[in-house]
C-alpha cells in the first residue's frame, strides 16, 4: 500500500474551495467537491392572463357540476373562479359603493323635502299679507319648482364605472346564483345578481335570474320589474316575453287580493267607529253616475 505523503504538492495549488475533500496519494491530489444545495429558481408571477385563464377553468369544472346537479361543488367551484377573476372591482367593495351613492341619495331626498317645506311656509306667509314677491323670492320659488322636478324624476341610480374584466366577473357571478337559488339560499343570489348587473348593466341573464330568486321568495313586483327589464333587451325572445305575461298575471292577482284584504279592514274599521251611534256601513249606498262616472253616497236609516 502506498504511503499517503504532501510533500512536494501545494494544498492551496489544488483550487479546492474550503470544505472540499483533498486526497492525496503519492504527491497527487484529487478534489472531491462538496454537495451544493441548489435555490430553486422563482417562480414566473402570475399574470392577468393567467389568472383570467384559472378562472376561466374554475368556471367550466362549475358548469360540469352545475349539469351533474352538484350544486354545492357548482358553488365553489364558481367562487374561486371570482376569487381569482382579474377585475379591480371585488363584489364587496362594488356593494359598499353602491350603499354609500344610495344613503346620499337618501340625505339629499331628506334635504330637499325640508327645504320645500320651508319654502311653502315662507310663501304662505308672505301671500296672506298680500305682498309682491321680490327677486329673491321669485329666484327661491324656481329652486322649489327645480326640487321638485328633480323628485318627479325619481331618485337617481348608482352606475359602476366599466371595470376590467367586469363582464365576465359579472358571468361568474351570476353563475354562482344559479347555484345558490338551486341551494336555495335565495337572498345570496338576489346579491350576486346585483354585482352582476352593476357590472353589466345590459345583461339579460342576471336580470331574469334574479327575477327567478325574487319570485322564489314572494317578490313578484320585483320579479316582473326584473323580467320586464330582459325583456327591453331582448325584446324578440319568445320565452322571456311569456314570463312577463306569466308574472303580470300573478302581480295582478296579488294586487287584487291586496286591495280586499284592505277595503275589509276598512270595513271593519268603518263599522267599529259607526257601531258606537247604533250604524254600520250597510246604512250607506254608493251610486256611480253612468255619465260622469263619480260617485253619490245615499243614508237609508233602517238597514
Amino acid at each position: 500500500m502506498p504511503e499517503l505523503v504532501s510533500e512536494g504538492f501545494d494544498l492551496d495549488a489544488a483550487g479546492g474551495d474550503p470544505g472540499e475533500v483533498i486526497f492525496e496519494i503519492g504527491g497527487g491530489a484529487t478534489v472531491v467537491p462538496k454537495e451544493r444545495e441548489v435555490s430553486p429558481s422563482p417562480s414566473a408571477p402570475e399574470t392577468p392572463t393567467t389568472k383570467f385563464s384559472q378562472a376561466e377553468k374554475w368556471k367550466e369544472l362549475g358548469n360540469e357540476e352545475f349539469k351533474k346537479s352538484n350544486y354545492l361543488e357548482a358553488y365553489d367551484m364558481y367562487t374561486n373562479a371570482i376569487e381569482v377573476c382579474p377585475c379591480p372591482a371585488k363584489a364587496e367593495d362594488i356593494l359598499r359603493q353602491r350603499d354609500e351613492f344610495d344613503e346620499m341619495e337618501r340625505e339629499k331626498a331628506r334635504s330637499r323635502m325640508e327645504e320645500e317645506t320651508q319654502q311653502r311656509t315662507r310663501e304662505t306667509k308672505t301671500a296672506s299679507k298680500q305682498t309682491d314677491f321680490s327677486n329673491n323670492g321669485k329666484e327661491e320659488s324656481t329652486n322649489v319648482r327645480s326640487n321638485q322636478s328633480e323628485r318627479a324624476q325619481g331618485p337617481t341610480t348608482f352606475e359602476l364605472e366599466p371595470q376590467e374584466n367586469g363582464e365576465k366577473l359579472a358571468i361568474f357571478l351570476n353563475n354562482r346564483s344559479a347555484s345558490l337559488i338551486q341551494l336555495q339560499r335565495f337572498e345570496e343570489a338576489i346579491t350576486d345578481a346585483d354585482v352582476a348587473i352593476l357590472l353589466n348593466r345590459k345583461y339579460t341573464k342576471a336580470y331574469l335570474r334574479r327575477s327567478s330568486a325574487y319570485e322564489k321568495t314572494e317578490r313578484t313586483e320585483q320579479a316582473l320589474r326584473d323580467t320586464k327589464r330582459a325583456l327591453e333587451l331582448e325584446p324578440s325572445n319568445v320565452t322571456i316575453r311569456k314570463s312577463v305575461a306569466r308574472l303580470q298575471k300573478v302581480e295582478d292577482e296579488r294586487l287584487e287580493k291586496l286591495k280586499e284584504e284592505t277595503m275589509d279592514k276598512l270595513k271593519g274599521l268603518g263599522n267599529s267607529l259607526l257601531g258606537n251611534f247604533g250604524l254600520s256601513l250597510d246604512n250607506f249606498s254608493t251610486v256611480q253616475d253612468p255619465n260622469t262616472g263619480s260617485y253619490s253616497i245615499s243614508f237609508n236609516q233602517n238597514k
